[in-house]
This record gives structure tokens, sequence and C-alpha cells, in this order.
């Protein structure tokens, strides 16, 4: 009688409910970038290109340096992701991403110190809007490189159109035997609480949602800051 050997892959050291209070920051992060700070986009890139392209094409109440900007400043989170992680072995991952945590925790608090006295009309306000993009977005280009490289199926923190796609394709309705639908599905619902709850909180200031976003990165930091105390004893 043979022997079946089972090869344990190392752990990514990340909690799935970590990465799911990150997509909920996404949220956030998207409604008071779209809704406050010029019809743009900080976390997700895709929107933010497409409205790029529209600002281009002449669209009205877009601007192509505001897209460029955030785009730019995304990009540039990603490269200190990518060097962050550029030697990463498995057993560091967790690491990695609470580091990328921190930084992120930093970067929302002083997105809302500059965001104080910031209400509508928002576009007298030209030099905190500025900021705001460029702070959001590099904090959630780094995120994503660090995330990326974690490459947990239906997680990403903030992209949801494979996720969707997955969760429809992969359904009974499709033959599928519905892999993974609950996470999946928690990922759509947190992005969705995310934005509701953002553009609830923009009613009374744009420091409030970006406070919000930094004390939930603080928490899933320090979360994971304590997962790997505990993994290293």
């Amino acid at each position: 009688m043979s022997e079946v050997q089972q090869i344990r892959l190392p752990s990514t050291g990340a909690r799935p409910s970590i990465l799911l209070g990150m997509t909920a920051v996404t949220g956030m992060v998207d409604a008071v970038s779209f809704l406050a700070l010029g019809h743009v986009f900080t976390a997700n890139m895709t929107g933010n290109v497409v409205l790029l392209g529209f600002a281009i094409g002449g669209a009205a109440d877009l601007s192509v340096f505001r897209s460029l900007m955030a785009l730019i400043c995304f990009a540039l989170g990603a490269v200190l992701g990518g060097w962050m992680t550029r030697k990463m072995i498995p057993q560091d991952s967790g690491k990695k991403l609470a580091h990328a945590l921190v930084i992120e925790t930093i970067c929302f608090f002083f997105a809302a110190a500059v965001s104080i006295g910031f209400t509508a009309p928002y576009a007298d306000h030209r030099q905190k809007i500025f900021s705001i993009i460029a702070l959001t977005a590099f904090a959630m280009g780094l995120r994503n490189s660090v995330v990326r490289r974690l490459a947990i199926p239906d997680l990403t923190t903030t992209v949801l159109t494979l996720t969707i796609a997955g969760l429809a394709a992969d359904s009974s309705l499709a033959g599928g035997d519905n892999p993974r639908w609950q996470r999946r599905g928690s990922a759509i619902l947190a992005i969705l609480a995310g934005a509701t709850a953002g553009a609830s909180m923009l009613r009374y200031s744009v420091a409030a949602p970006l406070l919000v976003c930094g004390l939930m990165s603080g928490i899933c930091a320090f979360i994971q800051i304590q997962l790997e105390s505990k993994r290293s004893l």
C-alpha cells in the first residue's frame, strides 16, 4: 500500500480577516478620492486610467493633472513595495505586510491631518487636494505591491473585477462547484461597506473617513505584528 505524501506550502502569514479589513479601507479611500478630490481614484487604478482617458478626451469636471498625479504617486508607492519584497521569502511575508501597513497608516494619518478644514466647495482647496491625492495614492501603491507578492486568491484588497467574474464563472449556474464563494462574497461586501461608510462620513468632513482609514490600517498592522511576534516565539 503506497503512501501519499502531502506537501505543505509555507504560510503567507496574512489572515483573510486582515486583508478584508484592508479591502474595506479601499472602499473608503475611493469614496474620498472620487467624491472630494475632483473625480479621481487613488486606490483603483483601472478606474483612474479610464478617468484619465475621459479627461484627455475633454470630459467636463475631470482633470488630466489630478489623474496623472494619482497614477505617478501610486507607481512610486509600488516601487517602494517592490523594493521591500524583492528578496521576500514566504516565511517573511507577514513581516513585510506589517511594515507596509505601518507606512500606510502613517500616510492616512498625515492625509487626515492635511484635510482638517477641507470642506465643500472642494475646488477652493487645491493644495489640500494634491497633498491628499499624493499621500493616499502612494499608500495604496505600496500596499498593492506587497499584497500582490502574497498572491492570495480573491483577496487583492483593491480589485474586484476578477473576483466577481470568478464568483459567477465558477458558480453552480455555470456548472462549477462554487470555490471560495465566502471569501469572494466577503471581499465584495467589504469594499461596498467601505465605500458606503466613506461617502456617509464625507457629509461631515473629509478628515473623518481618512482618520478611520488610518485607524483601521493601524489595527490591521498591530494584529499582523502580534501574529509575527507569536510566530517567532
